[in-house]
């Protein structure tokens, strides 16, 4: 192996070219070869190739139907930018490439991308992680699909702990996913965005509740690039973080003596008990 080989497993963002990231543009750019799935990654994203760069569509390719090019790669000294969509880190099929280039003493690096879940709440207008109504962020995806899910992993008991959810790889079982975020808890009511192909030309982006879940996505005929956020934090206003609040004080800034007494006398309720408190640094919002 020459010592210029390497690998980059690029994270190409939810769709839209201009949201990958600096990073990103700069490794494709850099590339002897390119690697992108066209049943995923959006055909913009190639505008960062060099005119001379070998351009490999692996959308019809097995993992060891690449492999071939890592083993040239690593004879040849190439570069290569292997485009992820999303963020590499998620459901990206990412560590079996970096196990077969590892073996090949290939040098290997990930560039994270924007995953579409925040893609879709920047959509949308929305903050996912609300204070007083949701401090965590549950990615998940329906079990019984193409990959086994492990113990433990089911939709149902996430949706337990009423928080934000964003579903992935679950649009062609929406009745199936429906019923278990009831069964889990969620009421019927509760918001939800139903986002197909976000930041593509040919986005939809859909409001329902949980309720209609089911017949939103029959009525769109979605089955594929769809994912679904869930839960309380994408309707709520009316609440604040205590981190910009000027009774709040941190290494930064101090605290207004009256507003900081007011934030005393007024703690977070118990659905805020995650969050840090009023008087340390910390940024939890």
């Amino acid at each position: 192996m020459t010592a210029t080989a390497k690998v980059w497993f690029v994270g190409a963002g939810p769709g839209a070219a201009d949201l990958l990231t600096l990073r990103a543009a700069r490794v494709i750019a850099a590339a002897d070869v390119v690697v992108w799935a066209a049943s995923l990654v959006h055909a913009d994203v190639l505008a960062h190739a060099r005119p001379d760069a070998e351009i490999v569509d692996s959308s019809r390719l097995t993992v060891e139907g690449v492999l071939p090019l890592y083993r040239r790669a690593a004879a040849e000294g190439l570069t290569v930018a292997r485009i992820h969509s999303g963020d590499p880190a998620l459901w990206g099929a990412v560590q079996e490439q970096l196990d077969l280039c590892r073996a090949l003493d290939l040098a290997v690096e990930i560039v994270p991308g924007v995953s579409s879940f925040t893609a879709v709440a920047a959509l949308v207008g929305r903050e996912l992680t609300v204070p007083e109504v949701a401090q965590s962020v549950i990615l998940t995806r329906l079990e019984g699909g193409k990959t086994p899910m492990p113990p433990g992993e089911r939709v149902r008991d996430f949706a337990r702990h009423g928080t934000t959810m964003a579903l992935f790889l679950s649009a062609a079982r929406s009745g199936q996913a429906q019923a278990e975020l009831l069964a889990g808890g969620y009421p019927p009511d509760t918001p939800v965005v139903v986002a197909h192909q976000a930041t593509w030309p040919d986005e939809l982006v859909v409001r329902c509740t949980l309720g209609e879940l089911a017949a939103t996505v029959r009525e769109h005929r979605l089955w594929k690039h769809t994912l679904f956020l869930v839960g309380p934090a994408l309707a709520a206003t009316g609440t604040r973080s205590h981190l910009y609040h000027p009774g709040h004080f941190h290494g930064y800034r101090r605290a207004e003596p009256a507003a900081r007494a007011a934030l005393r006398a007024h703690p977070a309720p118990p659905a805020a008990a995650g969050t840090a408190p009023p008087g340390g640094e910390e940024t939890a919002r």
